[in-house]
């Protein structure tokens, strides 16, 4: 495919076209971003702090707040700034850049779910021997491996769209520059790159997706031998990793699974995970987990 890019910027036509709809908005992700950053700081503040750092569960929780707080802060930023400004352009470096830190910091939160799920497991279904395997070697590796397959799957979208010509429109019907939208643009037949980002997008999502809930039915089931008390611990903490985890894979697998030319509403269902998602995290967290908000109470209160 020979590569004839005429394009220099993108325009970004956002979620809404009214002015009205715009003014609305810009308050609400306003709103929601520093709900994010205060939230997710506050939950990084506390278990670095804390004897909770100690733990596996909250030492991985720690990286999914910073990881929460990178991802919305590489869209949020420009989705605000667009719905205030008249001119929504965006350079093709800037674009290719929020696409590659974009599906990176969000393959790293991906695969931290992951581990937190896999903390989860050994923990319930295997308790004696926990120690031994999810110790704090154990959890850099699975900390590093996450970033790693991330940075690869991030450069395969990367190249995906370089190598792709882009000699004509340049209106991207989104509020960041994605894929998918991207794909609406190029003047040739993107068929076989359709099917590529469906496989590295879409099957992804949907197979994590699927692993994390048979891995979260086993546990479930092994709580049956363990303790009220136990069971009790176990259901408030594996409750809240899947909330965050169907808050975060159900409008993934929505989005990226379905072939690009359909016209699904993608943008729409794409800020549950770009925006409400890691607003809804530190609440997840810390409401429905009585450790998070002890040593919350004994930090602050002391550092007050």
């Amino acid at each position: 495919m020979e590569n004839q890019n005429n394009v220099t910027e993108f325009v970004l036509l956002g979620l809404f076209l009214s002015k009205e709809m715009k003014t609305i908005c810009f308050a609400f992700f306003l709103l929601c971003y520093f709900a994010i950053f205060l939230g997710n700081f506050i939950i990084f503040i506390t278990i670095t702090y804390s004897h909770l750092i100690q733990q596996p569960m909250y030492y991985f929780l720690c990286h999914l707040a910073l990881t929460d707080l990178a991802y919305t802060s590489t869209i949020i930023p420009t989705l605000i700034r667009d719905l205030a400004a008249k001119s929504t352009n965006i350079s093709f470096n800037c674009c290719m850049t929020q696409l590659s830190a974009a599906h990176l910091l969000g393959g790293v939160e991906m695969f931290i779910l992951v581990s937190m799920a896999f903390d989860r497991y050994v923990a319930i279904c295997k308790p004696l021997r926990y120690t031994a395997i999810v110790n704090r070697h154990t959890c850099n590796m699975l900390i590093l491996t996450a970033w790693a397959v991330a940075f690869w799957h991030s450069i395969a979208q990367l190249l995906m769209v370089l190598w792709l010509p882009f000699c004509g429109p340049n209106q991207i019907d989104h509020y960041i520059c994605d894929v998918k939208p991207l794909l609406k643009l190029v003047c040739t037949d993107t068929h076989v790159v359709s099917v590529l980002v469906i496989a590295n997008n879409g099957m992804v999502c949907l197979i994590t997706f699927l692993v994390l809930l048979a891995s979260y039915i086993v546990i479930l089931y092994n709580l049956r031998t363990h303790s009220v008390e136990g069971r009790r611990k176990a259901l408030s903490t594996c409750g809240s990793h899947i909330m965050v985890i169907v808050l975060f894979f159900l409008p993934c697998v929505y989005t990226y699974v379905p072939p690009p030319s359909d016209n699904n509403n993608e943008k729409e269902f794409s800020v549950l995970y770009t925006v409400i998602a890691p607003m809804l995290n530190p609440l997840i967290y810390t409401l429905r987990n009585t450790e998070m908000k002890n040593a919350m109470r004994k930090l602050w209160c002391h550092k007050i």
